[in-house]
């Protein structure tokens, strides 16, 4: 595969799913004189650990992701925002890897991996290389990959037990691409106060952002909301669109991140009673 994008570079496309590019080639949006179908290649079909970390092959199914006990278990935060992708029938051919190489800026499985701070491993004729996701997404289906290189992994952070994670967006319909989305994961001490924390935005700007939130670590939880809101909203360019104006997307962050900050703090309450 990697020998065939190295002699056709842009002249070849990579299908996994195909939920995204069979749609393109129907509509003549993309002729390539290649098609790589990498959907059957077991290796990349695998779900690992690796110490601190879970593995993902580029070509994992997204229905198979959400079965997985592994995923459920280790990455609750992918495994929120897995239901929000698409409908029941495309999440059956829609795949992990094939969701970040499109970079879609309202895609789910991009800005859980750039919540994360996951991943994207990319490999060649000549070598692999290891992309934090947070520079992997250049911008609206513009990515760091070069065009040799074919996305064949993801790495996954692997979350603390007792972190509390949650997910929502808003579109017109569910499945439909999100008008504006939110991600949230936090750990909460004994004291009440945040331990950790991590809040991603996706469908605001032209790529998945995670928002700098160091300052909200050490605050009381319930004291916290309200200026969260404020500080996320604060540093976004919201993008302008036929489906929605840049001050709607501002309105739906500030009660996007509202929403998931206060599910995220209940999850992890639930799991710091339960263990």
């Amino acid at each position: 595969a990697v020998a065939v994008l190295a002699d056709l570079r842009e002249e070849a496309a990579v299908l996994a799913g195909g939920m995204t590019l069979g749609p393109m080639l129907n509509m003549r949006l993309v002729r390539p004189r290649a098609v790589i179908d990498i959907s059957r290649m077991a290796a990349l079909r695998s779900i690992g650990s690796e110490r601190s970390t879970i593995v993902t092959g580029a070509a994992v199914v997204q229905a198979e992701a959400m079965r997985s006990a592994v995923v459920a278990r280790d990455l609750p935060r992918l495994a929120k925002g897995l239901p929000w992708v698409g409908h029941f029938q495309t999440r059956n051919r829609g795949t992990l890897g094939g969701s970040v190489a499109h970079a879609d800026p309202s895609a789910e499985i991009p800005l859980c991996l750039v919540i994360l701070d996951g991943t994207v491993v990319l490999q060649s004729r000549k070598r692999v290389r290891r992309v934090p996701a947070r520079a992997f997404f250049a911008g609206a289906l513009t990515t760091a990959r070069q065009p040799d290189e074919m996305v064949v992994a993801l790495e996954w952070p692997r979350l603390a037990a007792d972190t509390g994670c949650a997910f929502a967006e808003i579109a017109q319909r569910h499945g439909d691409f999100a008008i504006a989305s939110a991600g949230c994961a936090v750990r909460i001490g004994k004291d009440g106060r945040i331990g950790e924390l991590s809040v991603g935005l996706g469908g605001v700007e032209s790529r998945p952002v995670a928002i700098d939130v160091r300052a909200f670590i050490g605050r009381p939880t319930d004291r916290a909301a309200a200026d969260l809101c404020d500080h996320v909203a604060s540093r976004v360019t919201p993008m302008e669109d036929h489906a929605a104006s840049a001050d709607y997307r501002l309105a739906l962050t500030r009660a996007l991140v509202e929403r998931v900050f206060g599910a995220a703090v209940a999850d992890a309450a639930r799991k710091g009673a339960a263990s």
